[in-house]
């Protein structure tokens, strides 16, 4: 196993150059959030700004984008007239990355839509960050392993990854993991305590930030937008998931000194990204 310090990702970071302007550093489109789960595509969204790429869309429903338009200013809004997921945005060309699963819910277009939009992403060699019902869709879907485009992070927490990869027990479910890797080309991001990367090429990175603090509704919205922002950015999926999960318990590091473990919330974890990057960028 590789540890995931600040010594091995500093070599890795990217720098912005004085004559670069938004369209330098990508454009991500995020899918999520429903009617009833607003919440967890605002959280996406907010780290995603928070990550350094250029440009960030949201594609949600109406109630979902008027929360957004009123905490994040910052981000472009594209509407999806229902109540869940059910349209795929226009001119997906235009995205270097999505994030896509986060308070997605389910409906009956919406299994439609995901493997529209998947299928498009495929063909336009699009990296995608899948998350929570992103995954739990694809979990009753057919031949759902080829509906991941080349390049993508999968971030199941436990219960997510056994709805994906059934198995008899731990050891046999991360066997299937590193199937799915070499398969597919993505790579899993296992949440948890002291979060694992599995790459295609056998390799497995371990986080070292981190406290029980984060295991709180919310987090791995966060940690979904972050990552997202981080391909759209130009980092490959190995170093982009590497560094998401480094600055996303990090942030939660920082608050568990601040406020403890108890007391502060998966919001909070965005406010704090910044001390992550500027530990990095200048340690």
């Amino acid at each position: 196993m590789i540890a995931i310090t600040p010594e091995y990702l500093r070599p890795r970071l990217l720098g912005r150059r004085n004559d670069s302007h938004k369209h330098d550093y990508g454009r991500l489109l995020i899918v999520a959030g429903c009617e009833t789960m607003p919440g967890a595509a605002l959280l996406s969204t907010g780290a995603a700004l928070r990550s350094g790429c250029g440009l960030v869309m949201l594609h949600s429903t109406p109630r979902t984008l008027f929360a957004a338009s009123a905490n994040y200013p910052s981000a472009m809004l594209s509407e999806d007239p229902g109540t869940h997921f059910s349209t795929v945005p226009e001119r997906l060309e235009r995205y270097s990355a999505l994030a896509v699963g986060p308070g997605l819910g389910w409906s009956p277009g919406t299994m439609n839509a995901l493997m529209d939009l998947l299928s498009e992403a495929c063909a336009l060699r699009i990296p995608a960050v899948l998350d929570a019902d992103a995954l739990n869709i694809l979990s009753v879907m057919a031949d759902w392993t080829e509906l991941i485009p080349p390049g993508s992070v999968l971030t199941p927490h436990k219960g997510e990854l056994k709805r994906l990869l059934p198995a008899r027990d731990d050891t046999e479910r991360e066997i299937l993991a590193w199937e799915l890797c070499a398969e597919t080309g993505c790579h899993i991001v296992m949440k948890g305590y002291h979060s694992r990367v599995f790459c295609p090429g056998g390799e497995c990175l371990t986080n070292t930030t981190g406290n029980p603090g984060m295991a709180k509704g919310g987090s791995g919205d966060v940690l979904t937008g972050l990552i997202g922002g981080l391909l759209a950015r130009g980092y490959g999926a190995a170093d982009a998931a590497a560094l998401g999960v480094w600055l996303h318990g990090f942030a939660g590091d920082v608050l568990s000194r601040e406020r403890t473990a108890e007391a502060y919330d998966s919001q909070a974890l965005i406010g704090k990204l910044e001390s992550g990057f500027y530990s990095l960028y200048n340690g």
